[in-house]
């Protein structure tokens, strides 16, 4: 007897669905084609055990089982129940009524029970869109399927439980969540507030600008300055994630089995910070089994790089192209796949190898030339793309035991989201485009004129300095952040020079010890 089930095979942060047909014929063999891979073809032993510890059989005639479409590669272990429910429905020890209705998908224990899965959001997307009328799969994976609305998600814990389901002995109530209720109502707390932080104005204004605007900045300065402290509050100052982006974000994090416990939307903005002995390939996504990178998982959020020169120059320069398009291409033999990167950069690094150059009150101890040959091992077209370069100077001990009371997260947070509606609205015509950050040169044309003496002070800063046209985009980019910020429609001097300001890498006196 021949039956069809179905599967979803995942691709990229999508799903594809995948029909099993299941043939069941006088002989004595087992046949899987469709370009399965060795978990796959292990699922054989897993089914069998566990029919046999549940009372069924598995056949001993000729099995044969195509999974289609054919030239793509099926991986991992979810599709143990699909196979088996196949299995049952071609040798007829269950109904096969309805088996062809529903996606299956879950890896089977020995003893039967169902273990969770990779990418059971995107799974429910596609189920949903292909018209099924629900899906099947194992128990912990319910809830994050769930958030799909007009689906019925079934969790199951044994595959006993789908037997009986689809025999009619036993019904499986539906997992039902209201997401965009509970997404609207869920309150993020954070370790980490900015009112802990005493004094560094100059850098808390700096980051305030940066979340703001979507850009992307680097921190310099010796070590116990507070870079890392600041950077890890970051996120408390970022305006809440909409219902879209906690979508987005919610499905890279399912594909990359990163989810562990919270199996609704992801509500905050995440916060990557890898050690700086990360590969390129764990970076940016990829492997022979492609998987989405520290990059794509800080999708929405903010990837800090701590310690950025004792990072490997290859590492660094794969990030060029996905700070640039928001977007990072995996591409192989047989496929090319797209994952999602719009990250905020946030990096910081020591001055120098000793940390003290620009200390005030201690001496630098590199020798000449030294201070340069360690930022040289940024390339200048990484640090063109750093919106802000900010020297970071150690708080003096009067500051730290000050009585005076310092500003919460969330005051600054309001300044960030009224300045992040004023750009919503700026670019609501262009769907593409959600903060100043990602303004194009068209953009900038439009909404970053200046005047005559603007004009002026950044003709002088570029010959000054040196700049490259990438550096004065940024530069005309900022300045529409702080005048955003200032509720001001047009770029005033102050706001162009404060840009300006924050171009300390560019100058070409920096490092020259």
């Amino acid at each position: 007897m021949l039956t069809k089930t179905y599967g979803s095979a995942i691709y990229g942060v999508d799903a594809i669905t995948i029909t099993v047909e299941t043939s069941v014929e006088l002989g004595v063999n087992f046949l899987m084609v469709g370009l399965p891979d060795s978990a796959v073809k292990e699922s054989q032993q897993r089914i069998e055990s566990a029919l046999s510890q549940n009372g069924f059989r598995f056949p001993g005639k000729k099995i044969v089982i195509n999974m289609a479409p054919a030239d793509i590669r099926k991986e991992g272990s979810a599709y143990d129940l699909t196979l088996a429910i196949g299995i049952l429905a071609a040798s007829e020890q269950i109904k096969n009524d309805h088996v062809g209705d529903y996606i299956l998908m879950g890896e089977l224990s020995l003893d039967g029970g169902l273990r969770p899965i990779k990418g059971a959001l995107p799974i429910a997307i596609e189920s949903l869109r292909q018209g099924f009328k629900g899906i099947i799969l194992p128990k912990e994976n319910a809830e994050e399927a769930a958030i799909v609305s007009s689906l019925k998600v079934y969790g199951a814990n044994h595959i006993l439980d789908v037997i009986r389901f689809f025999n009619g002995e036993e019904n499986l109530q539906p997992t039902e969540i209201n997401a965009r209720k509970e997404f609207q109502y869920s309150g993020v707390k954070y370790a980490w507030d900015f009112s802990d932080v005493r004094g560094q104005e100059n850098l808390k204004r700096a980051l305030e600008i940066t979340a703001a605007g979507g850009h992307n900045v680097i921190l310099i300065g010796p070590p116990g300055s507070g870079k890392t402290m600041l950077a890890k509050r970051m996120p408390s100052i970022l305006p809440p994630m909409t219902l879209h982006e906690a979508l987005e974000t919610t499905k890279i994090h399912s594909v990359a089995g990163k989810l562990g416990r919270q199996r609704g939307l992801v509500s905050a903005r995440p916060f990557r910070a890898p050690h700086h002995t990360i590969s390129d390939v764990a970076l940016v996504g990829g492997g022979s089994i492609p998987q989405p990178g520290e990059i794509s998982l800080a999708h929405n959020g903010v990837l800090f790089l701590d310690e950025m020169p004792e990072f490997k120059r290859q590492v660094l320069e794969v990030l060029r192209q996905p700070m640039e398009d928001r977007i990072v291409s995996i591409s192989r033999a047989r496929m090319s796949i797209d994952y999602p990167a719009s990250f905020m950069l946030v990096a910081a690094m020591n001055p120098c190898p000793c940390g003290n150059y620009n200390h005030p009150w201690k001496p630098c101890t590199c020798a000449q030339g030294i201070v340069a040959k360690y930022l040289n091992k940024i390339s200048g077209p990484l640090l063109d793309r750093m919106d802000l370069h900010v020297e970071v100077t150690p708080v003096d001990e009067n500051i730290l035991n000050s009585p005076k009371s310092v500003e919460s997260s969330a005051n600054i947070r309001e300044r960030v989201i009224a300045a992040r509606q004023k750009q919503e609205e700026r670019f609501a015509e262009d769907t593409d485009i959600h903060c100043n950050a990602q303004m194009t040169p068209q953009h900038l044309v439009e909404y970053c004129q200046l005047n005559e003496t603007c004009r002026n002070i950044l003709k002088q800063a570029m010959q000054k300095l040196g700049l490259t046209a990438r550096a004065y985009d940024r530069i005309l980019k900022v300045s529409r952040t702080i005048a955003d910020l200032e509720d001001s429609a047009d770029i005033q001097i102050h706001h162009l020079s404060e840009a300006i300001h924050f171009r300390s890498l560019d100058r070409e006196n920096w490092g020259k010890n």
